[in-house]
């Protein structure tokens, strides 16, 4: 069974039009030559867009002359109310200040202190599963949402979503994503830095909730390690974390906007990424048993093992098809900050640079059978080529995601936990079609069925 991919829009369409459709989804608003395209050029009345899917120009923008393309102030206009200054939406000084003392609570030995909190949520998700493993239909995304929420509030700040404050989080952060932030104003027109930006009323509500929210959270937090009774998790280490330039740490605003972005970027990215692994396994029985074979041979529930890890091959083969062919984050904005010449055309300076995840991921000029699902692809020699050079679900060069590596340790685990305990089927009349907005999700949830194994 071919996994599901949003139509596209005809090749021509005008302005109004374009808009309306990017509205109701950014995938489905896209023409079909994408998929074949080496570069694409869109012009509007405010400002023109590249696309480039050309593996040389994506390489040329993220990592040879990351400086020269800053991230597009369009994509943040949208999220601020909830992301504020957060290393998310800044550039230049500001951003390496940010990453500087971000970076080193995700490096080395860090992934490994942080795996029992991960194994804990995984063990967690599958006792919340139990009541629902009866054959009904169960949305799966809702529960691949609460379990990625539940490693983030463990290793971030050694709490689980049970925990009052965390569960308000999660409640309001899932009403902030329907008011779908990141459609504004701001993100289509230039618009001066002064004038209002007319988010949502609902949008700018949920965003104050959940920074009140945080800001409790990160003020305790202060508090134990003023006291010496911090816990050494995510949290006490960013926060203890001094920029080895200035010597200065994040106060407690800085702090809120860093750990808003963790919480967007580490739980809606995960979610998104289990909830589309688990309906492809649903739809391809033969690769769900493998993943549970090779589950039950390595996983002892009770005795967390960093080792499972590097034995869990095929689980993250399957997990790294699923973020190929659903990157939870399927486009990147960027600015050309001056004029520019790709394959032939001008590009001029204050143009939008458009990476695009979904659509490098399905180019079908560069990878073999590229809309089907297939993990063994990654043993082949397209596949390997394709890996190094059409492959960023977590982006690449300097701004590539610091979570990509807790990323990779956290679905398999997760995956395989849930495959070793129950079988998921796809209900038959319920095909999620994947649509984008903060991430790439189902149009009326993922439907799936659970039963025990």
């Amino acid at each position: 069974m071919t996994p599901p991919k949003p139509p596209s829009r005809p090749d021509r369409v005008s302005l109004w039009r374009y808009l309306r459709l990017f509205r109701q989804d950014i995938l489905s608003a896209q023409p079909e030559r994408l998929y074949r395209a080496w570069m694409a050029e869109f012009r509007t009345p405010f400002f023109r867009s590249y696309m480039c899917n050309d593996p040389a120009l994506v390489e040329l923008v993220l990592k040879d002359r990351q400086d020269d393309f800053p991230k597009s102030d369009r994509i943040g206009e949208g999220l601020r109310p909830l992301l504020g200054n957060s290393v998310f939406v800044t550039n230049c000084e500001t951003w390496k200040r940010q990453r500087r003392i971000i970076d080193p609570a995700f490096e080395g030995g860090r992934l490994r202190d942080t795996f029992p909190a991960m194994w804990e949520a995984a063990v967690a998700a599958v006792d919340r599963l139990a009541p629902l493993a009866n054959g009904e239909a169960v949305e799966i995304e809702a529960q691949t949402s609460h379990a990625a929420a539940d490693v983030i509030f463990r290793t971030l700040f050694s709490i689980p979503i049970e925990h009052e404050v965390a569960g308000r989080v999660f409640h309001e952060f899932r009403e902030h994503q329907r008011t779908q932030p990141v459609l504004n104003l701001g993100a289509f027109l230039p618009l001066p830095r002064w004038m209002p930006r007319f988010h949502r009323r609902r949008t700018k509500q949920t965003a104050k909730v959940i920074r009140r929210l945080i800001t409790q959270l990160t003020a305790d937090r202060m508090r134990a390690i003023a006291a010496g009774t911090a816990p050494d998790d995510l949290a006490t280490k960013i926060m203890t974390t001094a920029d080895p330039v200035t010597g200065d740490r994040f106060d407690t605003g800085e702090m809120v906007d860093q750990v808003a972005i963790f919480f967007l970027a580490g739980h809606e990215t995960s979610a998104s990424a289990l909830a589309w692994a688990l309906y492809l396994l649903a739809t391809h029985p033969d690769w769900q048993d493998r993943v549970a074979e090779e589950a039950a041979a390595v996983i002892d529930p009770d005795r967390p093992d960093f080792a499972t890890l590097s034995k869990l091959r095929i689980t993250r083969d399957v997990f790294r098809e699923a973020l190929r062919l659903y990157p939870p984050v399927p486009m990147m904005v960027r600015e050309a900050a001056c004029p520019e010449h790709f394959r032939d055309r001008d590009v001029p300076k204050g143009s939008q640079i458009v990476l695009s995840p979904w659509h490098l991921h399905r180019h079908e000029r560069l990878w073999d059978r590229p809309d089907d699902f297939d993990p063994g692809r990654f043993a082949t020699e397209n596949g390997k080529a394709c890996l190094r050079n059409a492959y960023m679900p977590f982006s690449a060069g300097q701004r590539v995601c610091t979570g990509a590596g807790f990323a990779m340790a956290e679905g398999p685990i997760i995956l395989a936990m849930l495959l070793r305990a129950y079988r998921f089927e796809a209900v038959t009349d319920r095909t999620p079609m994947p649509v984008a907005h903060l991430t790439v999700r189902g149009r009326d949830g993922i439907w799936l069925q659970l039963k025990p194994r």
